[in-house]
């Protein structure tokens, strides 16, 4: 990119900052927006307008789709961090200049940040909103967009407990709003032939699922010397008032923001909740498995503030008409992975098993999906997988192109349907997800009633279900 390019782009910041002051403040407007899934389709001159909350990191990949997407008029960007405001401004640039997009020149578009200050301002502009934040903002952001009747787009895990999701969910439903949930993989060719595979009985009997995932990396999370950790001063570029949000209010340290907030209980959602909704995703799916009825774990330390070394999940799943009850194990960090299964040797990964992945052991064949997504799946067993080649099942699913943005941009414009992740299908993975991590964080076994929300065996784990936020921040 040109250094003029970049200059431009740095300099407008105080452009932003102007209209943060002197923009009338609007009532917030509570009516429908302008596209819904149940209209034809817009005009050729119509634009669907959007606002981003958390433009950094997967925020930026998000943008970026919506920047390619000639339907789109970006109205609205809110983050708390200047630096990662900065940088996104600059990419978002260089973008445009790569792409020769016609979108609307970012430096143009109003910047705050705070997320309640930008809906009472400029509701009434807005159609749809993107929710890229740490967890723990996820669910206060969505619902603020969802009570405005604004189609919503929110990164995984969905919510950060179960309560929240369930909320969540019901209020999408009463305003008929297009939701999605950001889990890549769920549109995917991998995860359709996952399903189509099991439906046509190639696997068998699934009674057994394993999944794998390495410990967090150093860039993510880096485990404080000593807690709580020292106060240290936040950078002049970052409110810190406002990333904290609805968590309760402790001093800034660096382990904590930028970046590596995954590991702490109160802002993130630890290893589960960065790559379950993603590495499970698959099985859930294939065997319309729904919500377990007991989930308990092994860690190296049961603690309360951060996630632990290691971790072994058992999530215990009922039977499902004539199809038999499942266990789906979780085995997280870099010495936990399952056993090898037979006909392994026949794959050329080498000697052990990869960093991340997946086996559906059915009484017939075991699929294995590698890394974290379930982008390629195949048969254990060159004889397996060469049988299955030439009797392939039928493609049943429709396909998604352009991934979950452009899956989701369809649904709202009324020339696709529903989101495959929208929130009536994200909401029980999720609820499966964040089961776990309750296991996890407080060592215990949690017996599931999904009819009522509630842990049955042990009524104080409820706390970590239900929805709580400090003074300022409850939706």
């Amino acid at each position: 990119m040109k250094k003029s390019n970049h200059a431009a782009a740095v300099s407008s910041l105080s452009s932003r900052r102007s209209f943060l002051k002197t923009s009338a403040v609007a009532a917030a407007a509570l009516a429908l927006p302008r596209f819904s899934i149940g209209r034809s389709g817009p005009s050729p001159n119509d634009k669907i307008n959007v606002a981003c909350i958390g433009i950094g990191n997967r925020g930026f990949s998000v943008l970026s789709e919506l920047m390619k997407d000639s339907r789109v008029n970006l109205v609205a960007f809110c983050d708390v961090d200047q630096v990662l405001v900065e940088n996104t401004y600059a990419r978002g640039a260089e973008l445009r200049q790569n792409f020769a997009l016609e979108c609307a020149e970012l430096p143009a578009v109003p910047l705050f940040r705070d997320y309640r200050e930008m809906f009472a301002r400029m509701a009434e502009r807005i159609d749809a909103v993107t929710v890229c934040t740490p967890d723990h903002h996820h669910f206060p952001a969505a619902m603020w967009a969802v009570r405005h009747g604004k189609h919503v787009y929110v990164e995984k895990p969905l919510t950060h407990t179960v309560g929240e999701a369930r909320a969540l969910r019901e209020a999408a439903r009463s305003r008929g709003i297009v939701s999605q949930m950001g889990n890549q993989g769920r549109t995917t060719e991998g995860i359709r032939l996952m399903r189509e595979w099991t439906q046509a009985g190639v696997l068998g009997d699934v009674r057994e699922v394993h999944a794998w995932s390495p410990e967090f990396p150093e860039r993510i999370f880096q485990r404080p010397a000593s807690w709580p950790p020292p106060a240290q001063t936040p950078p002049p570029t970052l409110d810190w008032e406002r990333w904290i949000g609805p968590a309760e209010m402790r001093p800034y340290h660096v382990s904590m923001a930028p970046l590596r907030w995954r590991g702490f209980w109160d802002f993130g959602s630890g290893m589960l909740g960065d790559w379950a909704c993603h590495t499970l995703d698959g099985p859930f799916w294939a065997l319309d498995l729904g919500a377990p009825v007991s989930v308990e774990a092994s860690v190296d330390e049961v603690n309360d503030r951060i996630t632990p070394r290691w971790a072994e999940v058992t999530y215990r799943f009922p039977a499902r008409g004539d199809r038999p009850p499942v266990t789906m194990k979780w085995f997280e960090g870099n010495e936990r992975k399952p056993p090898v299964p037979k006909n392994w040797e026949d794959l050329p990964t080498g000697p052990g098993l990869p960093e991340r992945g997946m086996f559906m052991l059915g009484d017939k064949n075991t699929l294995f999906a590698p890394a974290g997504r379930p982008d390629s799946p195949r048969l254990l067993g060159t004889e397996a997988m060469n049988e299955l080649k030439q009797n392939m099942p039928p493609k049943t699913i429709p396909r998604v192109k352009g991934g979950p943005v452009r899956e989701w941009m369809n649904a709202i414009a009324g020339v696709g349907p529903m989101p495959g992740s929208n929130f009536e299908y994200a909401v029980p993975l999720t609820e499966m997800v964040l089961l776990g991590t309750v296991a996890v964080r407080t060592g215990k076994r949690i017996e599931w009633d999904a009819a009522t929300g509630r842990i049955t065996n042990d009524i104080a784990l409820n706390n970590y279900v239900g929805i709580s936020a400090r003074d300022g921040w409850r939706v």
